[in-house]
């Protein structure tokens, strides 16, 4: 798992503190930024998100009282809750300090400081604060995946079994990926899988239904909010794009986005950063997008729905999912899938598909693909009073004549094709069954299975 290197701001009037400072943290694999003057302290924050943060208390006030520090301190709290704040200066007494903590301070330290113990400081507070940001991203994470459920790909079909190794390859780059196709087709699914076969695997997969957040609280969701940042803004919350750090932001129905969304997404694209509401903080944006749509991008774009730019930030690889009718050899498998899936689910007893309902649903032409087959399967489960599910149950809307359906859709190919899978799937790929169950020799049995890229090894 990667980790960005932590930034540690020095903030001392006295250029030798600075140096001194700077030496002692040389090993610490650290950026080191400096500040001279409160308004510089302040002004950088507002810019950056820092691990730590090292303060003199005394500039150009005076060089006792520590008053300045502690204006400071208070200033620092308003803009970030959680930055680690290590006090420091060379006139130090126990009111001082306690004054410090109060106002927000972490740690106090005396100059001259021993490096050993300043080191130890900075490294408690950099783990204190990394524990406290990955406590509160995994809140929101995990309230997001509990109503996201992994799902197994099976792909039985070459058709489906190219788009997987498609996906595996592309899984290994860092492109943006489009995924296009029929609604109900696994899209959401396969944005998981590419993330689980990326580098990335390790980090955050987050999944946004773009369709569903209204324009008045895109940013707010996309990019998060501070606390404050508008009237019902009662804490600070992380975005999405921020969740997604160092991981994959899957953009569910991307069509469906105004063209106002439309150009702030362009912009983090573009930019790679983005700021949360209300706040100048800039934060780096190190996610890789993977989108998804039914639409016509292309048409939309023709139409100025659609940007033309953010199209080809987001389809720097565009896979198209092969609708359910397309890939007939993974209906029976996925049918079983859905069954044991369900059985388990509702604790029932497990049932199998007779063998006129198994023929049912391998030619029925499923326009709402796996989503409807899912449906149809666990309502069959509920409706079946056997210990096999009947056609009946089926409650498809055809269901006398199934292999007369949708002829006229379909080619002699499409046909023929759709016959051998059915035959395949009730002899359990036995060759020479399936093969005189058809009338045919072995020698054309086997040309059909290569015609149609059945293989059944």
């Amino acid at each position: 798992m990667t980790r960005s290197i932590p930034s540690i701001l020095i903030a001392d009037d006295d250029e030798n503190v600075i140096s001194a400072l700077s030496l002692a943290l040389k090993h610490e694999n650290v950026k080191i930024i400096t500040a001279s003057t409160p308004h510089q302290v302040l002004t950088l924050l507002s810019r950056k998100q820092f691990s730590c943060l090292l303060l003199d208390l005394n500039y150009t006030q005076d060089t006792t009282s520590g008053s300045e520090g502690m204006q400071l301190v208070k200033a620092i709290r308003d803009i970030d809750s959680h930055v680690p704040i290590i006090a420091m200066t060379g006139y130090s007494s126990v009111d001082i300090a306690v004054e410090m903590m109060k106002l927000g301070a972490s740690d106090f330290i005396e100059k001259p400081w021993r490096n050993a113990q300043l080191l130890n400081k900075v490294r408690q507070q950099i783990a204190h604060v990394d524990t406290l940001r990955s406590n509160e991203k995994l809140a929101q994470e995990n309230a997001l995946l509990s109503r996201e459920k992994n799902q197994n790909v099976i792909a039985h079909s070459a058709l489906m079994r190219e788009v997987l190794e498609q996906i595996q390859r592309i899984a290994l780059s860092n492109m943006n990926v489009l995924f296009t196709g029929e609604n109900g087709t696994g899209k959401s699914m396969l944005a998981r899988y590419l993330h689980q076969h990326s580098e990335r695997q390790h980090n955050s997969f987050i999944s946004v239904n773009m369709g569903a957040v209204t324009e008045s609280l895109f940013e707010s969701e996309m990019f998060g909010h501070i606390k404050g940042a508008f009237t019902d803004a009662k804490e600070d919350r992380i975005g999405r794009f921020e969740l997604a750090s160092q991981g994959t932001l899957f953009l569910d129905e991307i069509a469906n986005i105004n063209l106002n969304q439309q150009a702030k997404l362009l912009h983090i694209l573009e930019e790679q950063k983005f700021e949360r509401v209300g706040s100048h903080i800039t934060i780096d944006a190190d996610v890789r997008v993977v989108s998804a749509t039914n639409a016509n991008l292309d048409e939309l774009v023709a139409n100025q729905q659609f940007r033309q730019d953010l199209l080809y930030r987001l389809n720097t690889v565009e896979i198209r999912i092969p609708a359910l009718k397309e890939r007939v050899e993974d209906i029976l498998p996925l049918a079983e899938y859905f069954i044991n899936v369900f059985c388990q689910k509702y604790r029932i007893p497990a049932k199998a598909l007779s063998q006129e309902a198994s023929q049912a649903i391998t030619f029925y032409h499923w326009p709402g693909n796996i989503r409807e087959l899912s449906h149809t399967i666990e309502r069959a489960l509920f409706l079946s009073t056997q210990d096999n599910i009947q056609v009946k149950d089926l409650n498809l809307p055809i269901t006398a004549t199934p292999v007369s359906q949708h002829l006229h859709e379909q080619t002699l190919a499409d046909i023929e094709k759709q016959i051998i899978i059915e035959r395949l799937q009730r002899f359990k790929n036995d060759p020479h069954n399936t093969a005189k169950s058809l009338g045919l020799s072995r020698s054309s049995y086997y040309r059909r299975l290569e015609k149609y890229q059945l293989n059944t090894e």
